[in-house]
């Protein structure tokens, strides 16, 4: 189970690619919907990790993302399926 400092990495670093002027706007949009997944106060830490990694997950196949946002988001994934 991922305990809150590993949390607090991963929200961090969708913040980092957020706020990333290089990745298109849809990518950013969604690491902020990924991150709006994970601060939800009213679900299973399990469950919110299933739902970011579903929407960051799609965003890995976007053919316009970036290599450098694209490794960024596999390796959150990596980090959220550990918390299942």
């Amino acid at each position: 189970m991922a305990d809150n400092s590993n949390l607090k990495q991963i929200i961090d670093v969708l913040d980092q690619l957020a706020d990333d002027t290089s990745v298109p706007r849809n990518i950013r949009r969604g690491a902020n919907d990924a991150k709006d997944k994970l601060l939800k106060q009213d679900e299973a830490l399990d469950v919110k990790a299933a739902s970011a990694i579903f929407i960051l997950d799609e965003l890995a196949n976007d053919p316009n993302i970036p290599l450098h946002g694209r490794t960024l988001i596999w390796n959150i994934i990596s980090q959220l399926e550990m918390v299942k």
